[in-house]
């Protein structure tokens, strides 16, 4: 069953809890979403607290998924740069797939949506994104029409003799 989309859903105690199980599981099942694992909600709350405050101050929007039950299955933040010389575009953060769908399009589905909401938005020329090398999500990301535009080696440190890169890609809407 495919996954609904929304732009914007209100922020309720089911949302809230919903999102942090989804950034606990995708985290430990190996997710490059700003933890390691082991992690536990409770590591996770502080972080999602800051993207709630971004939020209500506008600075931040939430692309949510759904299962057909209600349940949280993905999700992408838009962020909107504070810089007067940077507002024709967006930063995508926290993009996630729940584990359990990964291998059934649930990821494009998600970057299709962010994509379709963020040229709502109006003004947007393009979407911009980081992710940790040594994923493969770079691979993903660029069979969703992004471009890698840098790349800092060694940024990441996932862990004593661990260094990632980190990779910046681009999506042009114009």
């Amino acid at each position: 069953m495919p996954l609904t989309f929304e732009l914007d859903p209100p922020v309720t105690p089911a949302l809230r809890d919903g999102i942090l199980r989804l950034w606990a599981d995708v985290s430990n099942a190996g997710g490059a979403v700003g933890f390691v694992p082991p992690v536990a909600v409770d590591d996770i709350r502080p972080e999602l607290v800051k993207h709630l405050v971004a939020m209500a101050e506008g600075r931040m929007r939430l692309v949510v998924g759904y299962e057909e039950d209600g349940t949280v299955a993905a999700t992408a933040f838009v962020a909107y740069n504070a810089h007067r010389l940077m507002r024709h575009w967006v930063w995508l953060y926290t993009v996630m797939v729940h584990p359990s769908h990964q291998g059934k399009g649930y990821g494009r589905d998600l970057m299709a949506a962010a994509e379709r909401e963020v040229r709502g938005l109006g003004g947007i020329e393009a979407i911009r994104l980081a992710c940790r090398g040594g994923t493969g999500v770079d691979r993903f990301y660029a069979s969703c029409g992004y471009k890698e535009v840098g790349r800092v080696p060694n940024a990441i440190r996932v862990a004593d003799g661990d260094d990632r890169d980190d990779i910046i890609m681009l999506l042009p809407l114009t």
